[in-house]
């Protein structure tokens, strides 16, 4: 069996597959968020995946290009873009090397972005993101917590079966990572499926130290839970340049 790199398989899929993560509270969430914030109007989606909230934020006013590491999540994001009628730029870039032309007023990092940083890059990634920023910018992102990745998402098995996609999903926790097994299964117009696989790893943090690691390169920081609510399964982190 041939493994891919992430998202190679599931990156054209990913918004279909996830669609129950609740997009649009989330992205209502994130909205309220940066403009309670007076976050400014120039943005960049880091992780954009399928381009959802890039989609949602330039929907609500704002400027903001998406970037992901996965190239079949950015072709899936120009087509999504392209259909709903929303002009917005797609550019590939990974944020632990993160190098940009222009300095955004924000940059957000939605849905576990952070987790597939590796410990020893995780410091580097966050100064790059500083250097990124405007004086004054904020960085909002969120993790899947300790508990979540260690009791919910470890050593467990997940399936996702629709009608034209089915993906299997075999976890394995290892200390302070989960690797992730994916199997996607994709049926074709003449009715036949195909098989693609993929690994994924999550690496598991605390939230004391992802804060340590933030305010080590100069961000001023904040959390609470998914939503505003409760940190059990997935911590927001509001950061602002000082």
């Amino acid at each position: 069996m041939s493994t891919g790199k992430p998202y190679s398989a599931l990156g054209g899929a990913f918004e279909i597959l996830n669609d129950d993560c609740g997009y649009e509270e989330w992205s209502q969430y994130l909205i309220k968020k940066l403009k309670s914030l007076d976050a400014g109007r120039t943005g960049l989606d880091m992780g954009c995946g399928n381009g959802y909230f890039t989609r949602a934020l330039n929907r609500a006013g704002y400027s903001v290009t998406g970037m992901d590491i996965s190239e079949e999540m950015l072709s899936a994001a120009v087509e999504l873009s392209r259909r709903e009628g929303v002009r917005a730029e797609f550019l590939y870039g990974d944020i632990t090397k993160l190098k940009l032309n222009f300095k955004p007023d924000f940059i957000v990092a939605v849905n576990d972005c952070v987790n597939y940083i590796p410990q020893d890059k995780l410091s580097t990634s966050f100064s790059k993101v500083f250097k990124s920023l405007k004086k004054g910018g904020l960085f909002i992102f969120d993790i899947s917590s300790e508990q979540k990745l260690r009791s919910d998402v470890g050593n467990n098995l997940f399936a996702d079966d629709g009608e034209e996609i089915t993906c299997l999903w075999f976890n394995t926790l290892r200390g302070d990572r989960v690797d992730m097994d994916i199997t996607v299964f994709t049926r074709g117009a003449d009715g036949k499926y195909t098989r693609a696989d993929e690994r994924q790893t999550q690496y598991i943090y605390s939230e004391s130290s992802v804060i340590s690691a933030l305010e080590e390169v100069g961000f001023a920081v904040e959390t609470e839970g998914h939503l505003g609510g409760k940190k059990d399964k997935r911590i927001n982190f509001i950061c602002r340049k000082l």
